[in-house]
């Protein structure tokens, strides 16, 4: 009886997290919150995006963002999605910790945002969520921006479900 209730439970933990698999904007919502409850989203300084490019520094209170993948990868292995942390820097949206993959099979870090209707959504300050193209593969997707203690977009949060 014990191993029956066992694996009850088991499946009902999937069953939610199948349920919120589905859902991006629940997922992205989850990924903003585990985030924001280290601290508040801030820019210091500048860091590296990868190994190339140099953008602004991301941080959740204390914990820096740029190349630091566990929250992304959790998102995977809880939800199968991809995820993101995007830094603005001038007009770009560059993505400094992320689980999704070139056509290479390297992380996408340092890669920018394209212009498109995320991007146009983002800079007004508002959730984006739709289908969208990312590095080349088609997602349902969704896009929180992060806002310092301003009120000013500094960045986005993103998740996203293979089509």
């Amino acid at each position: 009886m014990k191993t029956n209730t066992l694996f009850l439970m088991g499946f009902a933990v999937l069953c939610a997290n199948v349920a919120l698999a589905d859902d991006a904007k629940s997922v992205v919502a989850a990924f903003t919150e585990r985030l924001t409850k280290v601290g508040p989203p801030h820019i210091e300084g500048t860091d590296k995006a990868g190994s190339d490019k140099t953008t602004a520094g991301l941080y959740f209170g204390p914990r820096k963002i740029n190349n630091n993948y566990d929250a992304v990868d959790e998102v995977k292995k809880s939800y199968g999605a991809t995820a993101t942390v995007f830094v603005r820097d001038g007009e770009d949206y560059v993505r400094v910790s992320t689980n999704v993959l070139t056509p290479e099979g390297k992380r996408g870090v340092g890669t920018t945002l394209a212009r498109a209707k995320a991007y146009e959504i983002l800079n007004k300050g508002e959730e984006f969520c739709g289908d969208v193209d990312v590095l080349g593969t088609q997602y349902s997707a969704c896009y929180n921006p992060l806002k310092d203690d301003k009120g000013k977009v500094i960045g986005a949060t993103y998740v996203g479900f293979k089509k």
